[in-house]
């Protein structure tokens, strides 16, 4: 079953590879793009580029952030509808059916073959170029942080609003959690959330277990508010806002010093 064709975008984008940073950006949701394949999803075209189908604002967040920070930065290229790139591909999340009570047609009854041309086509190599920045990382004996940028739709399933405009997910290994969130807190005006309205659990995220806390590294993953940053030059802002919190915690080899690795389970329930 072929999933990309001539004419669709690559399966992730790399930004500045020559980065000079012991730092690794990671935008798991950078992108609504579908393959021409796939069409719509089955989707109306009102949906297509609503927070189900991506995290708005986070690839201009992550682009800015690597190039403030002078550091590499890898970006999935296609909608968490066609394959969630921050999901096991063995989680039946990682190709959602429903998405915040919205359904998601050409996602409906899918084979294992459907599954698996998608995870090769779209989730394993975006996967496989995080696996191999770190490992050239490790072989010349640098110890970087993995930076996971996502955002946050502002209301989920009929809720209130939440009232987060930035938020800290994390689990194991939070060394640089904790200094963010004093730093973030302190700048006055900015309402933060530690792990609210979503935390990082190591049985349902898949990137930051995989390949952060797997190794042992320091990991920073946080969100934005989408309302704050559904224009370029606010996110951009908010890029600026989070380097200026985070460029000595990076530089900091101390802080960046591996810790043991585990290898952890993940389980199968959907966010």
């Amino acid at each position: 079953m072929t999933v990309l064709a001539p004419g669709d975008p690559p399966p992730f984008e790399r930004c500045n590879p020559w980065g000079s940073a012991p730092c690794l950006v990671v935008c798991d949701h950078a992108s609504a793009a579908m393959p021409l394949a796939l069409g719509a999803l089955g989707l109306a075209d009102a949906h297509r580029l609503e927070h189900i189908a991506w995290d708005i604002g986070a690839a201009w967040i992550a682009r800015r952030l690597a190039q403030r920070l002078d550091a590499p930065a890898l970006l999935a290229g296609y909608s968490r509808l066609v394959a969630d790139c921050n999901r096991s591909p063995e989680d039946p999340a990682a190709f959602a059916e429903t998405s915040d009570t919205i359904a998601i047609p050409g996602n409906r009854g899918l084979t294992g073959e459907a599954r698996r041309a998608r995870t090769l086509a779209v989730h394993r190599p975006y996967h496989d170029a995080i696996r191999e920045v770190l490992d050239g990382f490790a072989d010349n004996g640098v110890a970087p942080v993995l930076i996971a940028v996502h955002t946050m739709t502002p209301r989920m399933r009929g809720e209130d609003r939440r009232p987060e405009m930035f938020t800290v997910c994390r689990e194991r290994g939070d060394r640089m959690a904790a200094p963010v969130l004093e730093r973030m807190s302190a700048t006055g005006g900015i309402i933060t959330g530690d792990n609210s309205p979503y935390g990082l659990d190591v049985d349902e995220d898949f990137t930051v277990p995989e390949h952060a806390i797997s190794r042992g590294l320091a990991y920073l993953q946080f969100e934005v508010r989408q309302d704050l940053v559904s224009r370029e030059e606010d996110a951009r802002r908010w890029a600026d806002l989070v380097f200026d919190v985070v460029a000595d915690l990076v530089a900091d080899a101390g802080l960046r010093t591996p810790h043991r690795g585990v290898l952890l389970p993940r389980g199968r329930r959907a966010r």
